[in-house]
């Protein structure tokens, strides 16, 4: 069983503990599909099966931007793709009640050189970066796999996403049915955009 890694005390957002977060390690199901027929995008389901989060991509795939929505249809977090020629770049922005605010918080991810790093993706994130103080994650997966881990700037693993697997069986599903697994006063709202980014940067969205 995987020990519990999580920071000692509870990230706040805009000096706020977020409403997506709790006490106990949480685990989602992520499916890389859209609730709309012929659309692109991805549904979480919480452990009781009911959706928590949901991006309905109307455009083609490597859409130049992405939303990342509640289960109501409420926008929590624009993503947008930044065209750089060596090094990728995504930034995040920060929703209430699906309206930019102007000291929301927003994040960038930053992809490390494909060159050096053949086969493995690794990223840099900086949440605040509207803030005079910014936090540090990291995001490592595999290319073209969905499995990754994120992790803050000592190492210790916030999320980790992997292929679901039956209960009791340990029969994988498809590589498009993932499970994800949150660790305490995380916010999974931030995750699950920091997972969004990774899948745009493997094309899935």
């Amino acid at each position: 069983m995987m020990a519990r890694i999580h920071p000692r005390s509870p990230p706040m957002i805009d000096g706020r503990i977020s409403q997506y977060s709790s006490s106990e390690r949480e685990v989602f199901t992520v499916w890389m599909k859209s609730l709309v027929i012929n659309g692109n995008g991805c549904t979480a389901y919480s452990s009781k099966g009911e959706v928590v989060f949901r991006v309905d991509n109307y455009q083609t795939r490597r859409s130049s931007e992405v939303l990342l929505m509640g289960s109501n249809g409420e926008v929590l977090f624009s993503i947008k793709r930044k065209k750089l020629l060596t090094f990728g770049r995504w930034e995040g922005r920060k929703l209430v009640n699906s309206r930019f605010e102007k000291e929301g918080e927003w994040f960038r991810v930053k992809r490390k050189c494909k060159i050096l790093r053949r086969g493995r993706i690794t990223c840099h994130v900086i949440l605040g970066c509207n803030k005079t103080k910014t936090s540090c994650y990291k995001i490592v997966g595999l290319k073209e796999k969905s499995t990754l881990k994120i992790m803050d700037r000592e190492s210790r693993v916030l999320a980790q996403v992997m292929q679901k697997q039956s209960m009791g069986v340990g029969v994988c599903f498809g590589d498009d049915v993932l499970s994800l697994m949150v660790e305490p006063h995380v916010d999974h709202s931030l995750i699950m955009a920091l997972i969004i980014v990774y899948g745009m940067i493997n094309n899935k969205l």
